[in-house]
């Protein structure tokens, strides 16, 4: 991986877009401490400690209190919706299948309501934080939720320029930097938890080596996927022999990648969206209904079954449905990421068939019974690589700082940038290191 860095360095075109991505994600992290106007953060983060955005809010937002505090999340979300409806949506559909020009279009459609999103997110979070605000009036409301709505539309504005002038995605990069930027503080609440006696010195080496292997195993099940063989028919032109050659067709294990994840969190987390704009009650009293669900939801709570006062037993309801969803959201990603029909006639229509199988419906179904089986293998992953920092938690009393989605991101983003730097250096003429 080094090596790869170290020869895009010296190439000129690729150091400036490297470059570039640095500047972009340096105004990201600048804008990030920029408080928004009439709002006092230090008495911000004393009324929401123990609160916070969650792990939504560590992914796709920013600081809380500043320009930058919804991040990219509104633009992530009306992508993730956009997506659904292009399914659900005939007109939509087409569009996509339209080429460029299509695209453009529903590029469009999604800025317009990333900007909807922005402008209720940005309501409820100010009303959330108007405790903060140094002058408690509807102008200094207006001008903040403003604020925070153009930090958002800037921020969707420089991913789309990392995407056309960089490497790679470039909302994944904001989200990327994003996730970075709290690590240093997940470290020093392990260091804080190990000399203030929470932890000893083994759990500490038991949640390291623990950290280590999910990385392994991310990077693992990240780049596998399974070769479906493809055998192509010859055909004779005059006295030419064309065709006949083998291929494969590359099934990945996570073809949804870590979108069932995010789909799962908002689900679970919407609840909590909905209880910003209520007022909260007062210390001591029943929490109000919204707020029970938002607890019954909670990944890491052990919600209380039978009376409120004194209940029978607890249960993690919210990790069980969290792990449901995983796996819902896992095979509705895939049914639609992939269509079995579709590539069993694009083979049959350019003489290719799997050996064994016969061609047309025969095919798709075997197709279709591959991704499935990967789609469990997939799910199950995703399940355990969100599950190890709850039990953590669980079994430890506290938290690591990092979850599973961010790990999986930050894996990801990086073997992207890597296989991206590998194939520009290779039309270079350089050895790359996948090919050492």
């Amino acid at each position: 991986m080094f090596g790869v860095y170290s020869n895009a360095l010296k190439v000129k075109d690729i150091r400036r877009k490297l470059f570039y991505i640095l500047l972009v994600l340096l105004i990201f992290r600048v804008g990030s401490q920029i408080p928004l106007p009439g709002i006092d953060r230090d008495l911000l983060t004393e009324f929401m400690f123990g609160g916070g955005d969650g792990i939504i809010g560590l992914i796709l937002g920013g600081e809380m209190g500043t320009i930058f505090a919804m991040g990219i999340g509104p633009y992530i979300t009306a992508s993730i919706i956009m997506q659904l409806l292009t399914v659900a949506i005939p007109k939509l559909e087409q569009l996509k299948k339209e080429g460029e020009e299509g695209r453009k279009k529903i590029n469009q459609y999604t800025r317009i309501l990333a900007v909807a999103m922005a402008i209720m997110q940005a309501a409820g979070s100010v009303f959330s934080w108007r405790v903060a605000f140094i002058h408690n009036n509807i102008f200094v409301y207006v001008v903040a939720a403003l604020t925070m709505i153009a930090g958002t539309m800037f921020i969707m504005w420089m991913s789309e320029l990392l995407t056309e002038k960089a490497i790679g995605n470039g909302a994944s990069f904001i989200i990327f930097a994003n996730i970075l930027a709290a690590l240093p503080m997940g470290i020093m609440t392990m260091y804080y938890a190990s000399i203030g006696g929470v932890w000893n010195a083994v759990i500490v080496v038991i949640v390291v080596i623990l950290f280590v292997l999910m990385v392994g195993f991310a990077v693992l099940v990240q780049d596998g996927q399974r070769k479906i063989p493809v055998q192509y028919s010859k055909k004779m032109v005059g006295r030419q022999t064309y065709g006949g050659q083998s291929s494969f067709i590359p099934v990945k294990v996570n073809i949804a990648g870590v979108m069932s994840l995010i789909f799962a969190m908002s689900i679970l987390g919407f609840p909590q969206q909905i209880a910003m704009f209520f007022p909260q009650p007062e210390a001591g009293a029943d929490p109000s209904w919204l707020l029970r669900v938002v607890e019954f939801l909670n990944m890491t709570t052990w919600y209380p079954v039978g009376p409120y006062d004194n209940p029978w037993f607890t249960f993690p309801f919210g990790a069980i449905i969290y792990v449901f969803l995983i796996f819902c959201f896992t095979f509705f990603y895939t049914s639609f990421a992939v269509n079995p029909v579709e590539m069993a006639e694009n083979l049959k229509k350019n003489g290719g068939f799997i050996p064994g199988i016969r061609p047309g419906k025969p095919t798709s179904d075997y197709i279709s019974r591959t991704v499935n089986r990967l789609s469990w293998v997939g799910a199950v992953f995703y399940a355990v690589i969100a599950l190890i920092p709850i039990l953590i938690e669980w079994f430890f009393g506290m938290a690591v700082g990092w979850g599973g989605t961010t790990l999986l991101i930050v894996v990801g983003v990086a073997l992207e940038l890597v296989k991206q730097l590998e194939s520009q250096l290779l039309m270079r003429n350089y050895k790359g290191f996948l090919n050492t």
